[in-house]
């Protein structure tokens, strides 16, 4: 018998045929891997960019139809897609507004976004600093995933300024039925000639059972605001958040000092005469805070069980309680509770645990929570003086005691 040759030279034992079998089994494994996901991008390809491009049908059937489209360049004739495949080509389709972001306005108020018409922000050639941003259809999944609509809105946050709008919108948003617009509209006190079809088209797309609202905290103190949104729809459900007038007043324009540091002192523009002790009640941050008057105006209109007046100091003390009376007043689910607030201590008022859209905790930007100068204590006694009579009356006209005079 012939010598046996070096270790390994001849591969006739049954470790390396079985290593051989291994190696064979992975690669054929590998490829029917690639096939299939070769096969699954074909197949997503095909669904979303093959095939007609969908607009509005006519003849009768509802536009936006699920499943339905008319062929574009075509005869007019009905193409049915699957429903997954549909909802993708009109994402596709839906042409995103693009938004200027506002200019800061002299007197501290928040400014309406504009609208720039489509195209490639920036201007020519391309983005760039400064450019404008495009704004997705808001919502969640559900909504990029279907069509929705636009509707009026049926609650408008209608004051007041400095009182914690802002707040209450943003705690708001985070319950699934409630859809709003984030920035202000301003449309009963600026934009009304533009008409309501101009308004409708600045409102989130919103599916069945969803509330559309918006805030413009100077509604409550416009004259021609109340008869224009009783003309728009007598059932709008308004909110007013009100506040401590002496303290809305210093607030009001600690927001005015921060942009315009060479204001006079509150002392000097609160008084017609400082010797006399004669309010000026022609001063804005004045004049807001009479809400007996204003609220008034709102009652030649609608009655008061359709008004839901909100403490901006319990929406600091106690947000999930106030929350609580805000979505019973929209006919809401009690969602919002105690499990979505933390309170801040550095800014000295609650944030959201988890804000609309994040999972991270949110809070207010840093316009909100200034600190107030300080103010002569014998000017906010006069003050006191002076809003104690429209404050008893306000109670008595909203049926609350807000205890500003205790």
């Amino acid at each position: 018998m012939a010598p046996p040759g070096p270790a390994g030279a001849h591969p006739t034992s049954a470790e390396p045929l079985s290593r051989s079998i291994f190696r064979k089994f992975l690669l054929m494994l590998c490829s029917l891997l690639t096939s299939l996901y070769v096969f699954y991008c074909l197949a997503e390809r095909c669904q979303t960019l093959a095939g007609p491009v969908v607009r509005p049908s006519g003849g009768g059937d509802k536009a936006g139809a699920p499943g339905r489209g008319a062929l574009a360049g075509g005869p007019r004739e009905l193409a049915v897609w699957p429903a997954a495949a549909h909802r993708k080509r009109l994402l596709q389709l839906q042409p995103w507004r693009r938004l200027r972001p506002p200019a800061p306005r002299p007197d501290g108020e928040e400014a309406a976004w504009e609208e720039e018409p489509p195209g490639l922000a920036g201007g020519p050639g391309g983005s760039g600093a400064g450019s404008s941003v495009a704004e997705a259809p808001p919502g969640t999944l559900a909504l990029l995933l279907d069509e929705g609509s636009k509707h009026l809105p049926q609650a408008i946050i209608i004051g007041v300024k400095k009182g914690g709008t802002r707040a209450l919108l943003e705690f708001l948003r985070v319950h699934p039925d409630v859809r709003a617009v984030g920035a202000e509209p301003h449309f009963f006190d600026r934009s009304y000639d533009k008409g309501l079809a101009w308004y409708r088209d600045l409102m989130p797309r919103t599916l069945e059972g969803q509330i559309t609202m918006e805030k413009t905290p100077s509604y409550f103190v416009t004259r021609e605001a109340p008869a224009r949104i009783s003309a728009m729809s007598k059932d709008t459900k308004l909110i007013v958040v009100v506040r401590d007038p002496v303290t809305r007043a210093i607030s009001d324009y600690t927001q005015t000092l921060s942009k315009r540091p060479d204001i006079p002192t509150f002392e000097s523009l609160t008084f017609k005469n400082r010797t006399t002790g004669l309010i000026d009640t022609s001063w804005s941050a004045i004049q807001i805070g009479i809400y007996a008057k204003h609220l008034e105006h709102w009652l030649h209109h609608f009655p008061i069980g359709q008004m839901l007046f909100v403490s901006g100091e319990r929406l600091i003390s106690d947000p999930a309680g106030e929350l609580g009376r805000v979505q019973d007043f929209l006919g809401l689910k009690r969602i919002i509770t105690d499990k979505h607030f933390y309170f801040n201590k550095t800014k000295g008022f609650p944030c959201l645990k988890k804000a609309e859209g994040s999972s991270k905790p949110h809070c207010l930007g840093k316009t909100k929570g200034r600190t107030h100068p300080e103010i002569d204590r014998e000017v906010v006694r006069r003050l006191r003086e002076f809003y104690r009579p429209f404050n008893l009356k306000f109670y008595q006209m909203t049926g609350q005691d807000f205890g500003w005079d205790g």
